[in-house]
């Protein structure tokens, strides 16, 4: 397996993690929110389901974005090669190695470490479409690609 295909398999599993937990949570929501229809009454019973109802909204919104996350990595082709930055490369970098991705935060493929990053991300749009050599100033720090694949 090539490297790209590695770093995609890792942020894929990352994106099924994050779902996985998100409907565990939904579904905890929805049992306490069965139960609590069941028992008590009065100012207490108001006020947990209000806090149940805010929990189903926020994993809601978790969800919106791990189906977001599913989509962008949906858009990548790990066989597209090009010496232009895009989704899907991996840019090494004097600084760290990058794979522009999702953002799943840092991955180990071999040893060697690579963080996934959304092209959206402040670095992300920097390194968007550069080529080796180029150089991007990121956080006041000057960072020099070596090679984009």
């Amino acid at each position: 397996m090539n490297l790209k295909q590695a770093l995609y398999n890792q942020c894929e599993a990352f994106a099924n993690r994050r779902l996985q937990n998100v409907e565990e949570v939904i579904s905890s929501n929805q049992k306490a929110l069965q139960s609590e229809t069941k028992s008590s009454a009065g100012d207490k019973h108001e006020t947990g389901r209000a806090m149940l109802q805010l929990e189903m909204e926020k994993a809601s919104m978790q969800l919106a974005g791990i189906s977001q996350m599913k989509e962008t990595l949906n858009r990548i082709d790990v066989s597209k090669q090009s010496k232009k930055a895009h989704l899907g490369s991996i840019i090494f970098t004097d600084k760290a190695n990058y794979f522009l991705s999702i953002s799943a935060g840092q991955l180990v493929i071999a040893g060697n470490i690579y963080f996934a990053i959304s092209i959206a991300s402040p670095i992300g749009k920097l390194l968007l479409g550069k080529q080796e050599n180029n150089e991007v100033i990121f956080n006041g720090k000057t960072v020099k690609i070596k090679r984009v694949l």
